[in-house]
């Protein structure tokens, strides 16, 4: 999520809430004894028949630092940092794969921190801002690691600043997504230079919309009359992976690069247009001045044709990447990939912005294992629903299910706007909150327990909870699994289907993590039981599972290590044992960078990392290469000295 460090935190130097504020938001009164000493875990021993057991965290706080009797984390906690580099346990090192520049084809030129590069140059090396990604193995030691390139840090990409058609072609360049295979040699891992997989895709790829958006007149454009095929993809945060083998890039901020060249004091926003934040004025990249698609005076359906998940074959150099409408339009975070029992597709899905929902899509037609032409249009058809939550209890537990977001129901019907399947989709956060949908702190990554059914998502932070309405207009009261006022923490959120049942109406929910400060508060800003001087963090936002049933946290909060986020050092990456609750510190980044992207080699003895905006706003990181050199974000590759299996 570009721009959260600190743009999300302007009132970090506010004063705390009163204590009495949190007792009088709460339906019940709740102290921080009550809920965080007997916060459940929630994981894959906490569920019987469907049936929350609630396990006590007891020897949480005692681990925290060190190895525990019957603890999966096998390695010791790092401290805190503000450091400029890695920091790993002892018994871990970290290498630099690829960095924002780095060529992925012969023809292409090393990188330059002197004009950091130009439009030609951009769009045959790796992008900027690296976030989502997965490797797709080709042999034990071989694969095509496909990554996202979320945004550019302007400053840093454009050091003479925007001022000419091949800025903005570098620019455009610099989003989407990198395809390039890499090799293990001598124990480090490399670009294969020209590998027969590699590819950029970038904001003027050709791309097939499909589902129900596909041929709608709000999709149609003078460039393409059918409404079929869309230019490329940016903006694209977390991730997801497909059993048949695709990868799937997630749009979000897309609203940030449209404008007007007209006056832009009488452009009147549509409501689909506020909703979505698109307005007059972009973000500072200015691709409208040199590319009409941007200018919404030209073109005002361009943005309607971005907000999707983008199906990409990682196999087939040649394919052509797909916009899977059906799964939703808004600022996709990631996309949590499942096969119920009974067969058919689940995606958990979240709406990176305050107030927003949290989302599932379920397939139409069933997974068939192992054929990859039977299952290459499963995200074509479906139905999407949103999560709507009970309030609480005293513990800060309970029940939801599932709302159908479908045309002719619930309200969303014509005299409403909803004239078809194509409006619901368009209109998916207005469908949303139509029907009911509960609001949440941010839904950033979602993540499910490979070894069980419980799923979990980041809720990263909302300094507007309980305090005004979301950018939508959509009030934002302190709800159930949303306890804070002004919540600059975050929460990591869980659930679990009834009976297991992920295309299930019904699940039951509690907070795996409530982030916080326990060296400043006593009230629920302290956190939860699991959380201690010696973990704390705040913003959770990446997450992902090893094999094992790790649970992995990756944070993209607060750096500056004071006030309400004293002795939290940089962004970092933790692991969580789902089934007693233990998190431990496990990464700590460079400055001013967030931690985000995460996958492994075949074996698991390789983990990768990326680091994101190291040095954003001026600040002195100088990561990967040290020195007065121009900080780049990359990705990492973390193995153990011994060779293990990472995490042991």
């Amino acid at each position: 999520m570009q721009y959260d460090s600190f743009d999300d935190f302007d009132e970090v130097n506010s004063p705390r809430p009163d204590d009495n504020d949190f007792s009088n938001i709460l339906h019940k009164a709740m102290s921080r004894r009550g809920f965080i000493k007997t916060t459940a875990a929630f994981g894959t021993t906490a569920f019987v028949m469907g049936t929350a057991a609630r396990i006590p965290l007891a020897g949480a706080a005692e681990s925290a630092t060190g190895s525990s009797a019957g603890s999966v984390l096998g390695f010791q906690a790092v401290p805190a940092t503000s450091a400029d580099t890695i920091t790993l346990p002892p018994g871990y090192k970290h290498q630099v794969v690829a960095s924002w520049g780095d060529p992925i084809f012969s023809s292409g030129s090393p990188f330059d921190p002197v004009t950091r590069g130009t439009g030609a140059s951009q769009e045959l090396a790796l992008g900027d801002n690296n976030d989502g990604m997965a490797l797709f193995p080709l042999g034990e030691d071989h694969g095509v690691f496909v990554v996202n390139h979320e945004y550019v840090n302007r400053d840093l990409f454009h050091p003479d600043g925007v001022q000419t058609a091949d800025d903005v072609r570098k620019s455009k360049a610099g989003h989407g997504v990198g395809v390039f295979e890499i090799k293990k040699t001598d124990g480090k891992w490399n670009i294969v230079m020209d590998g027969a997989l590699n590819r950029r895709i970038t904001a003027d790829t050709p791309m097939e919309l499909t589902g129900p958006v596909r041929g709608h007149d709000m999709v149609k454009t003078a460039a393409d009359p059918e409404g079929v095929t869309a230019l490329g993809t940016w903006n694209n945060c977390g991730n997801g992976e497909t059993p048949w083998g695709t990868y799937l890039a997630c749009e979000e901020n897309f609203n940030g690069y449209f404008a007007t060249t007209g006056d832009v004091d009488a452009f009147e926003q549509t409501p689909l247009q506020k909703r979505y934040g698109v307005g007059a004025k972009d973000w500072g990249y200015s691709w409208y001045q040199h590319d009409e698609r941007f200018d919404l005076s030209k073109n005002p359906n361009e943005p309607n044709r971005f907000g999707y998940i983008v199906e990409i074959d990682p196999m087939d150099p040649n394919s052509v990447p797909k916009k899977r409408t059906a799964l939703g339009r808004f600022k996709h975070e990631n996309a949590a990939v499942v096969i119920a029992d009974n067969g058919h597709v689940v995606v958990y899905l979240g709406d990176d912005e305050r107030g927003e929902h949290l989302y599932r899509f379920v397939s139409k037609n069933k997974y068939v294992e192992g054929d990859k032409a039977a299952n290459s249009d499963l995200l074509e058809e479906g139905t999407l629903y949103v999560a709507q939550f009970d309030e609480a209890s005293d513990d800060l537990a309970g029940s939801g299910r599932w709302i159908a977001l479908l045309q002719g129901t619930h309200g969303l019907t014509a005299d409403k706007g909803f004239n078809d399947q194509g409006d619901v989709i368009l209109n998916t956060r207005t469908a949303a909150s139509a029907v009911g949908g509960t609001t949440m702190d941010r839904p950033e990554w979602v993540v499910a327990n490979p070894n069980g059914t419980d799923v979990y998502v980041a809720l990263t932070n909302n300094k507007n909870r309980g305090k005004k309405p979301n950018a939508g207009g959509i009030d934002t009261p302190v709800n159930g699994p949303n306890p804070r006022v002004g919540n600059l923490y975050g929460q990591v959120v869980r659930w679990n289907p009834v009976d297991g049942d992920h295309t299930g109406e019904s699940f039951e929910w509690d907070i795996y993590a409530l982030a916080g400060n326990p060296t400043i508060h006593d009230d629920l800003n302290a956190g939860s039981a699991n959380i201690t001087a010696d973990n704390m963090f705040n913003s959770p936002d990446g997450l992902g599972f090893d094999e094992n049933g790790r649970l992995w946290i990756q944070t993209d909060g607060n750096y500056s290590n004071e006030e309400q986020f004293a002795g939290m050092g940089n962004n970092q990456m933790l692991c969580g044992d789902p089934a007693t609750g233990e998190i431990r510190r496990f990464l700590v980044g460079p400055i001013s960078c967030e931690v985000t992207g995460v996958t492994w080699s075949p074996d698991r003895r390789t983990l990768f990392v990326g680091i994101q905006h190291p040095g954003e706003k001026g600040l002195p990181s100088h990561f990967p290469d040290g020195g007065d050199s121009v900080p780049r974000s990359s990705i990492v590759a973390v193995t153990r000295e011994d060779g293990g299996i990472i995490g042991t």
